[in-house]
């Protein structure tokens, strides 16, 4: 089983993000994680009595702008659930994860820190509308790294107005000098409801400029796991991302967070002082025998994790076969992989319709 936490409170509102997040909410904080902790100890007493947490993933919003000492009885009502060498990560914004926040979550058991970097340019970083400069990123993993944290991500966006591949390779130096051992490196997607969206000379769509970061990352010894995921070795690689591609079962706890148990979709409520009314209030979604067999192509092609080739019928096994004759996907017991991570989602279409 996996486990989703969400925060829904940040500082600000970066110009691009469209996540269920608020900055003038941080008035329900305290009541919004007694809420959580009604919901976790439920759903964890209801679905984890014959299974263990594996992986934890305390996600937003900004779960570093929540005191540590909120979580304590988080991992309180979390331990008898965990799995013994779980891996659980935090968000954090350079920030808000002051050394004191990283040092007590790091002994609450935070083993896995996640910093929402974006860009070690700090014009770039103005522009997307983040708050933190690029010496406070740097200060915050170094902090991190004195804790003892052994695994650390560094999120960083590409694809903005007046990106080129020098500048971000500038940012992959910063981080490989930084000896870290994860990296996701995102496209920047215009979403509606975001300050980015209708605004033109925001986004660049230049596949070239994907392939030439691909092939710098690995360069420097990052290896491609999945899209937009990269890890120095197959240890570093994130096991909560893996569960989900493997569509595994999972929990997700919070304002607008999902799970899906025996390929039933649950969804609390979104709205956050709604979610504190009631937050064992759920709706939920049957997903069909064709639908997870859709997610399970999708997922497994855009990853290393690949799909079982008994996933397929007759039909499809054809159209397999013309994908491999193309050499755009492997075979390798039993299982199909795909060879461009960017073609995931024309590979999967052209496979399954």
């Amino acid at each position: 089983m996996l486990l989703y936490i969400h925060i829904p409170f940040c500082d600000s509102k970066c110009f691009y993000c469209a996540f269920n997040s608020y900055v003038d909410m941080f008035h329900l904080k305290e009541t919004y994680m007694k809420a959580l902790k009604i919901q976790l100890k439920n759903d964890l007493e209801h679905y984890c009595s014959s299974t263990k947490v594996k992986t934890v993933f305390i996600g937003g919003g900004t779960p570093s702008c929540i005191d540590a000492q909120e979580y304590e009885e988080v991992f309180s009502i979390l331990k008898p659930f965990l799995m013994q060498g779980a891996e659980i990560t935090s968000e954090a914004n350079p920030n808000s994860a002051s050394k004191t926040w990283l040092h007590d979550m790091y002994n609450l058991g935070v083993n896995r820190i996640s910093f929402g970097v974006q860009s070690f340019d700090d014009d770039k970083l103005k522009f997307l509308g983040r708050t933190h400069k690029a010496k406070s990123a740097i200060n915050a993993i170094q902090n991190a790294k004195c804790i003892g944290f052994k695994d650390i991500n560094c999120d960083i966006i590409y694809g903005v107005h007046n990106d080129t591949f020098q500048s971000l390779k500038k940012d992959f130096d910063i981080i490989q000098n930084l000896e870290i051992n994860h990296l996701s490196a995102y496209s920047l997607i215009i979403e509606e409801g975001t300050k980015f969206f209708n605004k033109k000379k925001i986004k660049i769509d230049d596949e070239d400029l994907s392939y030439k970061i691909f092939d710098y990352l690995k360069t420097l010894g990052f290896n491609q796991y999945e899209i937009s995921n990269f890890a120095k070795d197959k240890k570093d690689q994130s096991r909560h991302n893996f569960g989900y591609w493997e569509y595994d079962d999972y929990l997700g706890i919070g304002a607008g967070a999902v799970a899906c148990i025996n390929s039933v979709r649950y969804y609390p409520k979104k709205d956050i002082q709604e979610y504190i009314n009631n937050p064992l209030e759920y709706e939920k979604e049957l997903l069909s025998t064709n639908d997870a067999k859709t997610e399970k192509v999708l997922l497994g092609l855009r990853c290393s994790n690949g799909v079982s080739k008994n996933t397929f019928n007759k039909n499809e096994l054809k159209k397999l076969q013309i994908l491999l004759d193309e050499d755009k996907i492997m075979q390798k017991n039993e299982r199909i992989y795909n060879k461009n991570y960017l073609l995931a989602d024309e590979v999967s279409l052209f496979i399954l319709d």
